[in-house]
């Protein structure tokens, strides 16, 4: 084998391990063996091999007497670094929870990852009914108030390629499937400089959310306050949008230059 193809190889494999951790990720309670090779279509014999070498390391950790594989606390300490690294944590937070504090609902915070958002921070609200976010999951694009400003303003290739290009999933009755009505909705959120999710990914739930901008007006981040469309209609949710923006604005200056 040449040294060509032994780099090829490699590559190969870790590409096989990071899809491991990608497929771990949504099962907190650990998955087997055979489960996580059913996901990703590998052997079994090279799930277990992959799966032994991300254990010795502590990317994966094994409970032998359930026999279950789940992430392990190497993953944790990286996730914290990257956090720390981006403000996410000592930064975001407290303009989240001043946020929540004006509204009285939860505060939401995603960046972009490729076709889908990861949710980066959930503030629950200080009704006994509220919406709870999902720290650390991905979640659609085209359906919520975040994904809709995190196309809106992103860079010019990369929202032409995710208006073109990106899956218009149906979620609910209210999803927008059709993609020219999908372009015109970006367009008028990038005009706007907002975005409202009418229970468009949720039956039930209203968001409006609102950009993080640098200083080349492309967003870094996105920010929404979701609430049960029983106590909120869409007017009243557009009422959130002052505190959104201030929160936006701090951060826009809080956060570190990338």
């Amino acid at each position: 084998m040449t040294t060509g193809d032994t780099e090829t190889v490699g590559k190969d494999m870790v590409g096989k391990a990071l899809s491991l951790l990608t497929v771990l990720g949504p099962h907190p309670d650990g998955a087997t063996l055979s489960d996580l090779a059913r996901w990703t279509g590998y052997p079994v014999t090279t799930t277990h091999r992959l799966l032994g070498s991300l254990v010795r390391d502590d990317f994966v950790s094994f409970n032998p007497e359930t026999k279950l594989y789940s992430l392990g606390l190497r993953l944790f300490q990286l996730g914290a670094a990257v956090s720390s690294a981006h403000g996410f944590q000592g930064v975001a937070l407290p303009v989240l929870r001043t946020l929540s504090r004006a509204t009285g609902e939860a505060s939401l915070m995603s960046v972009l990852d490729g076709e889908h958002q990861l949710y980066i921070h959930h503030i629950e609200a200080r009704h006994h009914v509220g919406v709870r976010g999902e720290t650390g999951k991905l979640g659609p694009l085209h359906c919520t108030s975040m994904g809709k400003v995190l196309i809106a303003f992103a860079d010019w290739e990369t929202r032409d390629h995710l208006v073109t290009s990106l899956p218009l999933e149906r979620f609910t009755t209210r999803t927008i499937t059709d993609r020219a009505a999908f372009a015109a909705e970006i367009a008028r959120v990038r005009s706007q400089g907002f975005a409202v999710s009418n229970e468009e990914h949720e039956e039930g739930i209203v968001t409006v959310g609102v950009p993080v901008l640098d200083a080349m007006g492309i967003a870094v981040a996105a920010l929404s306050v979701p609430s049960p469309a029983y106590r909120t209609t869409v007017e009243q949710a557009l009422q959130f949008l002052g505190p959104l923006r201030e929160a936006a604005a701090e951060l826009a200056v809080l956060l570190p230059r990338r």
